[in-house]
């Protein structure tokens, strides 16, 4: 399987075959998320070895590996003529080392049948760019790796993941798995793979998806939050207590509580067009749900609201506060958008 960037404007990943033959003598996966870069070498390392199954599989390190190490690795051994060199950590190799592949490159481009095949991997970054450009000019397949970095990108590879599971996911449950877990793309993969092998809904909606997360207190916030802000403020309060009940801290609540604030009060700024949705520094996402739920809301009940917040921040902080009261009169206050008695 290959992960690779459509373009630099599309954050889509397109899933390529887990059979995709590699023909080039030497390939290159360089940079991106650490989890796609592993799977990338993972699924390159398995197609080779399909398509060969009488070469010898050589694992090299760049960190200790030299210039004589690698030519016997590629070169025809007792076990077989050819084999499969996956070398990691490109970006650490000597002088050397990098002259020895780049002239191993350079006489095998072409002969993709014959040769020795060689993976590397190299994290990214400026340190070994130099070897890379060398080893590109010299015939060898570049694999840039994208980075998942914008929410938009971790969208998408919810989506992709579901599609190679033969299954789809309602938008809401992709944008709640990432809310979670988007930071750590190998859960975020694992979590996909996990909910389509436990249930044959198809698509899997929200609720489902909720079943594994409910324990993140940051679902938990943001489901309070967001009975809060459609004025169910006794099912938030409820939903709260019992969070904290099962041993959830205030303190991971009102931080997911304080987000959804943050997201609104961002939305009220490009509605008014105090700022562009590039300085709210948020997914398009993120901005067209909290525009939903504007309606009502004033900067001085936004102002109360963050206010409530700290202050329930400051008593699950402070010895003889009672975080549970103080985080219940936040919510109670949200759920009115803010608005004083009267």
């Amino acid at each position: 399987m290959r992960w690779q960037a459509l373009s630099s404007t599309d954050a889509k990943l397109e899933v390529m075959a887990k059979s995709r033959s590699v023909q080039a003598p030497f390939t290159l996966v360089v940079g991106g998320d650490a989890f796609l870069n592993a799977q990338c070498m993972h699924d390159l390392r398995n197609a080779a070895c399909a398509n060969r199954p009488d070469a010898e599989l050589i694992e090299l390190d760049a960190s200790d590996c030299d210039a004589y190490a690698f030519d016997e690795a590629v070169g025809p051994s007792l076990l077989s003529e050819s084999s499969i060199v996956v070398m990691t950590h490109l970006e650490r190799a000597d002088d050397r080392l990098g002259a020895a592949m780049e002239a191993y490159c350079k006489q095998n481009n072409g002969n993709g049948e014959q040769a020795s095949l060689v993976i590397c991997q190299h994290e990214g970054g400026q340190k070994g760019k130099r070897l890379l450009d060398k080893l590109v000019k010299a015939g060898a397949d570049r694999q840039n790796i994208p980075d998942l970095k914008k929410f938009d990108a971790k969208i998408n590879f919810v989506y992709a993941m579901m599609e190679r599971n033969g299954r789809r996911i309602e938008a809401a449950a992709a944008q709640q798995l990432v809310n979670v877990l988007g930071d750590d793309t190998g859960e975020l993969a694992a979590m996909c793979n996990q909910l389509c092998f436990d249930f044959d809904e198809n698509p899997i909606g929200l609720d489902t998806a909720n079943t594994y997360l409910t324990a993140n207190p940051q679902v938990t916030g943001f489901l309070v939050a967001d009975r809060a802000v459609e004025g169910r403020t006794a099912d938030a309060i409820i939903a709260m207590r019992s969070a904290v009940e099962q041993g959830i801290s205030p303190i991971a609540l009102i931080g997911a509580l304080a987000l959804k604030l943050r997201m609104i009060a961002k939305a009220a700024a490009i509605k008014s067009g105090s700022i562009s949705q590039a300085e709210a520094k948020a997914s398009p996402w993120q901005i067209r749900a909290a525009s939903r739920q504007l309606s009502g809301w004033t900067s001085q009940g936004l102002g109360r609201c963050i206010e409530a917040l700290a202050d329930a921040d400051e008593q699950s902080k402070s010895s003889g506060g009672d975080p549970v009261f103080a985080l219940e009169s936040a919510i109670e206050l949200l759920g009115v958008k803010g608005r004083q008695a009267r």
